[in-house]
């Protein structure tokens, strides 16, 4: 274990390890303030970057946060990195992978090559020396392209989560709330619910339910019930219409044991999903959802702050080559993102951390009702989002999620962000939208898309087989 230190005026700050470096170095965080790692003051956290940004990224190779030994995240980690890729930036400080970042040189194809080559922690460090603007900046030279039925994270392209969560699993209410919004584009991400129950019976009936919508109407996107990974599993196993494998995940073993997985169930459930053979463009058949301070609410941080514990979760996930990732960046709590700046920040983090090591990002913008933000600040940052390159956004009716208690975007959200920055669908959704006449000349979601051929064979459908 290494000890840091650095004199900052005629002060000098001591780190008693790399763990408090990167703690110290984090921006504002509720969580780490919770956790008791946080910089005690705006100078010790100056101080921080300043040891960080002359720290060599090989540091983060010879100075695990959390020991090998100890934790399969870990092992997972350092088993999987390809020295080879990390090779053009071996030699680089934190500060100059920055820099290095930032230029010319970093081109889209020069940073896939070298996502595997970066460890989280590597990421994590390079953030924390980042203004907002450059975590956009960067994050819009990353490309990850994923694919099921629908082709996702394409240059130009926006694409969406359609989330008809209803407080009962109601048919008619879910039916209702999705047809609502193919209306308005929304879903070629995936038509995604959370469901009121972990029940296998309930799961299998709901996505028998997506299964006969997206039949009837031909309609190129893919489902997901997000039920725990094992009830997919059993799904699969009783010949239930299931398209993606959902599981939450988190940075460390006993986060994820925490959720009730670990590598080799995922593992299982990807390999259940894969079995069924569904996809038609492509076989990504996960979907990952995190989120900063699931670690520290489960205790299982190990002293490392909630971003880099964050950014541990994405090589989780790109174990598994998912079809979608997405962080619930205000969900958790202000326990842990306190304010609107704080879910703004860690939105931007995420997306990047998670681009810059291949994995598909997408984000839910959202908070929930007792954060001091309001939806003028999710405007902030779904619009940052779209300029950053973010591969999908989650979407619910009115922007208030009434199953899960908490307040996202709305579908007319996306369409709005889709006509101001010209980023259409998905291009296999985005033909299917204009063959049931939801498109105008110019390739925009149409006044009169509710009148449609869509919305004409909506009369007389029902939700139950």
């Amino acid at each position: 274990m290494t000890a840091y230190s650095i004199v900052l005026g005629r002060e000098r700050h001591g780190f008693q390890d790399l763990k408090s470096v990167m703690a110290c170095a984090s921006p504002l965080k509720s969580g780490d303030v919770l956790a008791g790692i946080a910089a005690s003051s705006n100078e010790r956290r100056v101080a921080a970057r300043y040891v960080l940004a002359d720290l060599p990224l090989k540091t983060f190779l010879n100075e695990l946060l959390i020991p090998y030994e100890a934790d399969e995240v870990s092992r997972l980690i350092v088993d999987r990195h390809n020295l080879a890729a990390f090779a053009p930036v071996s030699h680089m400080t934190v500060g100059e992978f920055r820099d290095w970042l930032l230029s010319y040189e970093a081109t889209t194809e020069r940073l896939a090559a070298l996502a595997p080559g970066l460890t989280p922690e590597m990421v994590a460090a390079v953030s924390k020396i980042m203004r907002n603007h450059d975590l956009i900046t960067v994050a819009g030279k990353c490309s990850v392209v994923t694919a099921f039925r629908s082709t996702i994270g394409l240059p130009g392209r926006l694409s969406s989560r359609l989330q008809p969560n209803h407080p009962t699993d109601d048919p008619e209410g879910v039916a209702g709330s999705t047809l609502d919004g193919l209306l308005y584009g929304v879903g070629d991400a995936v038509i995604g619910i959370n469901p009121a129950t972990d029940n296998l019976d309930a799961c299998i009936r709901l996505m028998a339910l997506f299964e006969r919508l997206r039949e009837r109407f031909e309609i190129p996107t893919q489902s997901c019930v997000l039920t725990h990974v094992t009830t997919s599993i059993k799904a699969v196993e009783a010949g239930a219409p299931l398209d993606l494998v959902f599981q939450s995940i988190a940075g460390t073993q006993a986060a994820n044991a925490g959720f009730g997985v670990d590598l080799a169930v995922l593992r299982e459930g990807q390999e259940a999903a894969l079995s069924t053979k569904r996809g038609t463009v492509g076989n990504n058949v996960m979907y990952l959802e995190t989120g900063q301070g699931s670690a520290l609410s489960a205790d299982a941080h190990h002293g490392v702050d909630e971003q880099t514990i964050e950014a541990r979760a994405y090589a989780v996930a790109r174990e598994f080559k998912p079809l979608l990732v997405n962080t619930v960046v205000g969900f958790i709590g202000p326990e842990y993102l306190y304010d609107a700046k704080q879910i703004i920040r860690a939105g931007l983090e995420d997306h990047l951390c998670g681009k810059l090591l291949g994995v598909p990002m997408g984000v839910d913008v959202c908070y929930t009702n007792h954060a001091e933000a309001d939806q003028d600040d999710m405007d902030n940052l779904m619009v940052l989002l779209t300029v950053a390159g973010v591969n999908f956004l989650i979407a619910v009716p009115g922007a208030d999620d009434v199953m899960l208690n908490y307040q996202s975007l709305s579908y007319h959200d996306i369409v709005g962000l889709r006509h101001q920055f010209s980023r259409p669908p998905a291009p296999e959704f985005e033909a299917w939208l204009e063959r049931m006449g939801m498109l105008d000349r110019k390739g925009r979601l149409a006044p009169a898309a509710s009148t449609g051929v869509f919305s004409r064979n909506l009369l007389g459908y029902k939700a139950s087989a």
